[in-house]
């Protein structure tokens, strides 16, 4: 099998989490543009079902929408078993759900702490072993979570403890579940972005003002965008990366090198 068609991923099925919009919708649309048929999984049902429908359409591929809080058990476990009634397998999941709550440490609540950590990173944790106890069953799979940049430096100036505690602890759950789950067939890899120009910066009246600042930090001097993440996930997805485990992907301009 030559790279360009160990690099397809035609036949497989994938979820996302937090696939609606951002960085987890780009992501969608770009396993299903090298053949992947696509569960987008979210809190939000009715943006999950607009995605699908848009994505659908300008791939063909099959999407289907659901509807899931990551922090909880029980509804990770029901969107499993609707995935895999829709699907019958999961080839590939991505654990991309996620939040940031700017405050300063000394006035963070801990509801503000712990909606973060519960998010980004029980909710990794709770989808990663869900979508991992149906790989090791099927022999094999593909597991990606989305870190981040802010799990190897502290950003700055905006004040975000709690979801660099967070995503730091993703690196380390990626690997952890890679090195646990090696012999079983099933890779976990982590991908961490910088600065990428989504809406969850555009939307937010704090975000904007930093945005000139984190251009100037960056050596690439731009934010990244959501598409320029799509060609690591679908490598990491499929046969091109059998040998590639508990790996973190640093894609962020250089900015964590200077």
């Amino acid at each position: 099998m030559g790279i360009m068609e160990k690099m397809r991923l035609d036949g497989k099925k994938i979820f996302v989490t937090g696939g609606a919009r951002g960085i987890g919708k780009s992501i969608a649309l770009g396993v299903a543009e090298a053949g992947a048929d696509v569960a987008i999984v979210d809190l939000d049902i009715e943006e999950a079902k607009k995605t699908a429908q848009q994505l659908a359409a300008e791939t063909g591929r099959k999407f289907i929408a659901v509807q899931a809080d990551v922090t909880q058990p029980d509804q990770v476990e029901q969107m499993i078993a609707t995935i895999l009634e829709q699907f019958d397998r999961i080839d590939a999941a991505f654990c991309n759900a996620g939040i940031c709550i700017n405050a300063p440490a000394e006035e963070m609540t801990f509801e503000q702490w712990k909606k973060v950590i519960d998010i980004n990173l029980t909710g990794v944790f709770l989808t990663a072993q869900a979508a991992g106890k149906v790989m090791i069953r099927q022999g094999g799979g593909s597991i990606i979570t989305t870190a981040s940049m802010s799990g190897h430096i502290v950003n700055y100036p905006q004040p975000q403890c709690a979801y660099n505690a967070s995503k730091a602890g993703v690196i380390l759950l990626t690997k952890s579940l890679a090195v646990e789950w090696a012999l079983k067939g099933v890779r976990v890899n982590s991908i961490s972005p910088g600065y990428i120009g989504t809406e969850l910066i555009s939307n937010s009246p704090f975000l904007v003002p930093l945005i000139k600042q984190w251009e100037e930090m960056t050596p690439v001097r731009r934010l990244g965008r959501p598409d320029e993440l799509q060609a690591i996930a679908v490598y990491l997805a499929g046969d091109a990366s059998k040998f590639t485990t508990g790996s973190d992907f640093v894609i962020d301009g250089a900015f964590t090198c200077v």
